[in-house]
């Protein structure tokens, strides 16, 4: 009686293996949808940016310093600031978001002209 109590207790259930591994496997699933493949389409889009600029675009680098394009080299940009000096920055120390921002103009804003009711105003 004690021998088929220990025996029971020491095989595991016929569906418990799987069991275990499931909470496993939905925590590498969550990972990979809310942290690797957001950042690896980022880098995509980092990639694609960089490729895309020339010659007169604005940018600003990763440290913060802005100016334009004065030439497109292999690997390089070699940038000029405001100031008029030239610096040759590597072509990943570009800030998408920032340079994006940059370039980006400010919304225009729309006013309604109500003719009707100026013209009542006046009389």
């Amino acid at each position: 009686m004690i021998a088929t109590i220990l025996l029971a207790a020491a095989a595991p259930d016929a569906g418990g293996g799987f069991g275990m591994f499931l909470p496993m496997v939905l925590i590498i699933v969550v990972f990979y949808f809310f942290m690797i493949r957001p950042q690896v389409k980022k880098q995509k889009d980092q990639k694609k940016y960089v490729t895309e600029l020339k010659k007169g675009d604005k940018i600003v680098t990763n440290a913060g310093m802005h100016g334009k394009i004065a030439e497109v080299g292999e690997s390089t940009f070699l940038i000029e600031t405001e100031g008029g000096g030239k610096i040759r920055h590597e072509k990943s120390s570009i800030s998408l978001e920032a340079s994006k921002a940059l370039n980006t103009p400010p919304p225009v804003k729309v006013e309604k002209v109500e003719a009707k009711s100026d013209a009542k105003a006046k009389a």
